[in-house]
């Protein structure tokens, strides 16, 4: 399902697919948020106490993926949606819908496990390299 994309908002694309436009944004981004996040101790980061195959996973896609009945995200806001849409992990994957204009998403529309790779954990989980997957996913425009 893709989304009809202005003129502008392709010239916004590609100027960001620059590196060092990215850079740039993301540190401008950033100064913003200071204060919000206090990573005055490091970013946190934990290792894994087990074994994959005893684990429980759930995925998390910036991809803005959602189930018809969800709300679609913003995409009017300049700040974007922060908001996150949860995808039961019984959901076929033809029951999922894309609502993101800032990026290219036909070969996701062709292939949700491109951004939301759900049926390929399913078989992780078949195969026993993962131990399960969590009953909710969740789905953020990034």
């Amino acid at each position: 399902m893709s989304e009809k994309r202005t003129w502008l908002e392709r010239l916004a694309n590609r100027f960001f697919a620059i590196p060092t436009v990215a850079q740039l944004w993301a540190k401008r981004t950033a100064g913003r948020t200071e204060g919000l996040v206090d990573l005055s101790g490091g970013i946190p980061f934990a290792r894994l106490t087990k074994p994959l195959h005893e684990c429980k996973v759930a995925l998390l896609t910036t991809g803005g993926v959602h189930l018809p009945e969800q709300p679609p995200f913003d995409m009017d806001n300049p700040d974007g949606d922060a908001t996150y849409r949860a995808i039961p992990t019984d959901t076929p994957p033809e029951r999922i819908t894309i609502t993101h204009k800032y990026y290219d998403h036909s070969d996701a529309d062709a292939d949700l496990n491109v951004i939301f790779p759900l049926e390929h954990f399913r078989s992780l989980v078949q195969t026993g390299i993962i131990g399960s997957l969590a009953s909710h996913h969740f789905g953020f425009m990034g």
